[in-house]
C-alpha cells in the first residue's frame, strides 16, 4: 500500500508539527522494525537526518542517507528502506508549488537562467554551518510553549530557500526550483511517465500534475488524445511487454513490476492487447 505521507502527518496528533497552507513541518521518529516503505507526496520535501540511516529510491536513483545528511525531494512516489543500527530521526519540510511560486514572485531579482529541462527525482542538498543553524532553530521552536505564529513559520520556511539559493553548491537544485515558478502547470506527460507503474488513482496522478480531476482529465485528453485510464493500461503493458523481452522474471514478478495488481487481470489484458497470454508470448520469442 502506498501511503500519502503528508495527509498522514496532518491527521495525527502525536507527532511534533508545524501547518500551514503551503507548507509543513514535522519531526518524525520512525520505529526500528520499520524497514520498506512506500510513499505519495504531492508536495515537495527538504528532509534533513538528525540520526539513523535510511536508503531513498526513486525510479531512476537510490540515495543512502544519515545523520547530518539532507535530501530534496520532489513530489511523487518513493520506496524507502530503514537500517536498523539506530531509530531513524528526521525533520521534513513539505513545501507545494504554490509557496515556491510565491517565493520568486516576493523576490523578483532572484534570476536563474536554467541550463536543462530534465531534473532528477532527487538532489542532495549541501550542508553547511548556516543550514544546520537554521534547522536547529526551527527545532528549538517545538520546546516552546504556546502555538507558534505562522508568520514566524512562514519566515522561517522563506529563510531556508534561501539558504539553498546561496550556496552555489546547490546550483542543480536551485535551477529546478527557479523552473518551477516559470511554468503555469506541471509538466504532466514527464510525471506520467515516472509514475504510471504505481498504484495511484487519478485523483493522486491529478495531485502530482497540479491540477483539480476534472482538468487533470481534460487536460490529459487534450495531450494524449485518450483518457488517462486507457494509457496508464496501455503503458503497462508495454512495460510487462519489454520485460518479457529483456528480463528473466516471473510472470506474477512482471505484473506487478509494470503496475497491475491482479495476475489474472493482467494476463486477460495483456492477451487482448497482444492476442497471447505472457507465458505463450515469452515463450514465442525467438
Amino acid at each position: 500500500m502506498i501511503v500519502d505521507i503528508q495527509q498522514y502527518f496532518r491527521r495525527h496528533s502525536r507527532y511534533n508539527k508545524l501547518v500551514g497552507d503551503d507548507y509543513l513541518f514535522v519531526e518524525y521518529k520512525c520505529p526500528i522494525d520499520v524497514e520498506n516503505f512506500q510513499l505519495f507526496t504531492d508536495s515537495h520535501i527538504i528532509n534533513y537526518v538528525i540520526s539513523g540511516r535510511k536508503d531513498w529510491f526513486s525510479p531512476d536513483q537510490t540515495f543512502e542517507i544519515q545523520g547530518g545528511d539532507a535530501l530534496f525531494v520532489r513530489k511523487g512516489v518513493y520506496t524507502t528502506r530503514q537500517h536498523f543500527e539506530v531509530d531513524y530521526c528526521v525533520m521534513l519540510f513539505f513545501i507545494n508549488d504554490t509557496f515556491i511560486n510565491n517565493f520568486f514572485r516576493e523576490h523578483p531579482s532572484l534570476k536563474i537562467p536554467a541550463k536543462q529541462k530534465d531534473y532528477d527525482q532527487i538532489f542532495e542538498i549541501d550542508i553547511n554551518d548556516s543550514f544546520e543553524s537554521l534547522i536547529h532553530s526551527i527545532f528549538n521552536y517545538f520546546k516552546q510553549a504556546g502555538e507558534i505564529p505562522k508568520s514566524l513559520v512562514e519566515i522561517k520556511f522563506r529563510e531556508l530557500l534561501f539558504n539553498i539559493l546561496l550556496n552555489p553548491k546547490n546550483q542543480m537544485l536551485v535551477e529546478y526550483l527557479y523552473s518551477l515558478s516559470n511554468s503555469e502547470k506541471a509538466d504532466m506527460e514527464y510525471i506520467m511517465l515516472k509514475h504510471f507503474q504505481y498504484d495511484l488513482g487519478l485523483d493522486e496522478f491529478a495531485k502530482l500534475c497540479g491540477r483539480s480531476l476534472s482538468t487533470f482529465k481534460r487536460d490529459f485528453k487534450n495531450h494524449f488524445k485518450q483518457t488517462p485510464g486507457n494509457w496508464i493500461k496501455n503503458k503497462r503493458l508495454e512495460c510487462a511487454k519489454t520485460l518479457l523481452h529483456q528480463s528473466t522474471l516471473s510472470i506474477n514478478e512482471i505484473c506487478y513490476e509494470s503496475g497491475f495488481k491482479n495476475p489474472s487481470h493482467f494476463n486477460k489484458a495483456f492477451k487482448e492487447k497482444y492476442h497471447l497470454p505472457p507465458q505463450q508470448f515469452r515463450s514465442s520469442l525467438p
